[in-house]
């Protein structure tokens, strides 16, 4: 049984790299034919994995933050500040940098963080002469460094598994880690692909005409978008928009999230259940449509997630995670341990999910690999997991990078930018190697 439920996650994670299918709902068929037919457990057993705490926070969280986007309050957001720049080239990738971090830290996630900022970013890059490979870095890393806030779904997610299995307390470690790892690598390729040189002179280049001062009407609007299936559209064109000013229902949506992160931070209440109540609030109050939220909400990365985790606890009753451990322990040392998870994580997330596939699988052979290497440290295992599976998300096969590469307007622009988000993703897995196993 051991055996078989390994093969079974396995075969979950090779389908979710080269097939569309949800490997969510696969796991849920693998975890029912190999537990219930092979290993003869109750279908009770089964279902008993499923995380329902998870599963209501994810949601209540991603309705919050659905209704804040449908609003228009997270897009006026993103103008205004665009419009800080004043036009200064090299202080415009930053910009989008910090923006994505913060906003993706404050709850969407990065996922969600870069459906809305990439298709902007990509087109001012375009209007103002910044490299678009420079900005894909910078915009793509800041989203995904507040991927694990522990107001985000990959946070959430991380930290329910890590609490699971015996390091409990460690959201705000966690996350200024992961943080730090995509400030450091994005300002490395800043400064390695030209950012620095946009500081000097102010003409745009061929690509455009300056950007626009903050009396300007139109800045470029988010142009890609991501169908609930998860589906990019690489045709969507920017078109220019007024940057609004904030009405009623942009300033309850502000203060009902800034409520919920000061509720979580002071009083410690369930992120989830709060959410909900934000929710109710928004809707109560005309601010915001729960129809049309709800259409947006990620359900693809939601079943995905929940799914593979009902495989997971199949696993560890079949005690696969003791054979995985063992695997792993044959060929790595506790000087090397940390390195080798990162760049083994790296590899898998280039091209399958890091939050619904990757850390789920990986993150309950922590405890397993700390014992049977002594000196190892679990926080440091799991850490090195959760930077080596992020860094590589800039990849065009991951959703921000296709977002990223989305987002650009010319053709004949898409094929290079492709291939240089490939190179970077790719060598991700080694820097992010490197990288754990000097820090960790």
């Amino acid at each position: 049984m051991a055996i078989l439920s390994v093969c079974a996650l396995a075969l979950a994670v090779l389908v979710s790299c080269v097939s569309r299918l949800n490997v969510g709902v696969l796991a849920l068929a693998l975890a029912w034919i190999v537990g219930v037919y092979i290993g003869g457990m109750p279908v009770a057993t089964i279902m008993s994995g499923f995380p329902s705490q998870l599963f209501l926070t994810l949601t209540g969280v991603t309705l919050l933050f659905a209704l804040a986007e449908t609003n228009g309050t997270l897009s006026r957001i993103t103008h205004h500040a665009v419009r800080v720049c004043r036009g200064n080239r090299g202080t415009i990738p930053i910009m989008f940098f910090a923006l994505g971090a913060g906003l993706s830290s404050m709850g969407p996630g990065n996922i969600a963080t870069a459906a809305l900022l990439a298709p902007l970013a990509m087109a001012t890059a375009a209007r103002v002469g910044i490299p678009l490979f420079l900005m894909a870095i910078m915009v793509g890393n800041g989203a995904n460094s507040g991927a694990l806030s522990p107001f985000a779904p990959t946070g959430i997610i991380v930290n329910g598994i890590m609490a699971k299995n015996g390091l409990p307390g460690l959201e705000l470690q966690t996350y200024l880690y992961n943080l730090f790892a995509h400030a450091l690598v994005a300002f490395a390729g800043y400064a390695l692909f030209g950012g620095l040189k946009l500081f000097i002179g102010t003409p745009a280049g061929p690509e455009g005409p300056p950007l626009q001062s903050p009396s300007d009407d139109a800045l470029p609007a988010p142009a890609a978008v991501m169908s609930a299936a998860g589906v990019v559209d690489v045709e969507a064109r920017p078109e220019p928009v007024r940057a609004e000013a904030f009405d009623r229902r942009h300033w309850i949506t502000l203060a009902t999230i800034v409520a919920l992160v000061l509720s979580v931070i002071i009083w410690k209440v369930n992120i989830g259940m709060a959410a909900f109540a934000g929710a109710v609030v928004l809707v109560l109050s005309n601010s915001a449509d729960d129809g049309e939220a709800i259409k947006r909400m990620p359900w693809r990365v939601i079943v995905m997630v929940c799914g593979v985790t009902v495989l997971i606890a199949l696993v560890e009753r079949a005690q696969g995670i003791d054979l995985l451990v063992s695997m792993v322990a044959r060929t790595a040392s506790a000087t090397t341990v940390t390195g080798l998870v990162a760049l083994f994580t790296g590899i898998v997330s280039v091209y399958s999910s890091t939050s619904g596939v990757v850390l789920p699988a990986f993150l309950p052979m922590v405890p397993g690999l700390a014992a049977a290497l002594p000196g190892a440290s679990p926080i440091d295992i799991a850490t090195s997991m959760n930077v080596g599976g992020h860094l590589v998300d800039i990849s065009p096969l991951s959703t921000i990078g296709a977002l990223c590469l989305a987002g650009v307007a010319a053709a004949d622009e898409h094929r290079a930018l492709f291939n240089k988000l490939l190179a970077w993703g790719l060598s991700m897995a080694v820097v992010g190697a490197v990288l754990c196993f000097v820090l960790f």
